[in-house]
Parts: C-alpha cells; structure tokens; sequence
C-alpha cells in the first residue's frame, strides 16, 4: 500500500508545472516624503498684496521658514520625494513691511490656467 501512495504522489508532482522558486529580494524601503506647504494654484491666486499677515496666514498657513533675523519674510517651501528622487519642488517668499505683505517671489508657482468663456454672437434684430 505504501509503495502505492509514493508512486501516484510522484506521478502527481511529475504532472504538475515545476519552477525554481524565486529568491525573495530584499531593498529598502523608500517612503514618499512630503515636506513642507504645498500651495496650490487657487491658494497662490487668492493673496493680494497689502493683505495682513493673519490673512496670509488663513490663506497658506504657518510658513515653513519664519526666520528671526528677516522677521518681514515668509518662505513656503514644498518638496515630494518618492523613492530617494526629487519629483516636485515649490518654493514662495512672502515680504512684509509691518504687517502688509508687499511683495511676492513665486518664481516656479504654476499658476491657474485662463479660462475662456465663449461667447454666442447673435445677429441684431431684425437683420437676415
């Protein structure tokens, strides 16, 4: 009975698709990493210059950068990292003289696309 089961267990495995099993590869991990304040177009198109710091503030949050020795200045620095490479970098400067902001650097912002609204040109009254 023995000799049995060891012989249709081998004519089963002899059936079956024989692989070399894969090596498992080991790399370290790389996690996503998100720092400092995205600022999005919409957020970019809502400051005005001669608006406070308070209304900056609501607008974008607390600034990354909030250096004490340019205490008029703001920076608002984004980075997205993925796997060790730099996918996407932002960066704002905000200057301030008193509390009204007076000047805005966004050198590489995108900034929000134009829309176009069509418009319908219909003949005059009374025109063929």
């Amino acid at each position: 009975m023995l000799i049995k089961l060891i012989i249709v267990s081998v004519l089963l495995v002899s059936c079956s698709e024989m692989t070399m099993p894969k090596l498992p590869t080991f790399t370290a991990h790389k996690m996503e990493i998100n720092q400092g304040n995205m600022v999005t177009p919409e957020m970019r198109h809502k400051l005005k210059l001669g608006m406070t710091r308070l209304q900056v503030q609501a607008i974008l949050g607390t600034p990354l950068v909030n250096d004490v020795f340019h205490a008029n200045r703001w920076d608002y620095v984004y980075r997205l990292e993925k796997k060790a490479k730099l996918l996407e970098e932002q960066r704002m400067t905000l200057y301030f003289e008193g509390e009204f902001l007076t000047r805005i650097d966004d050198g590489n912002m995108p900034v929000l696309p134009i829309v176009v609204v069509p418009v319908s040109v219909e003949p005059p009254v009374g025109a063929n």
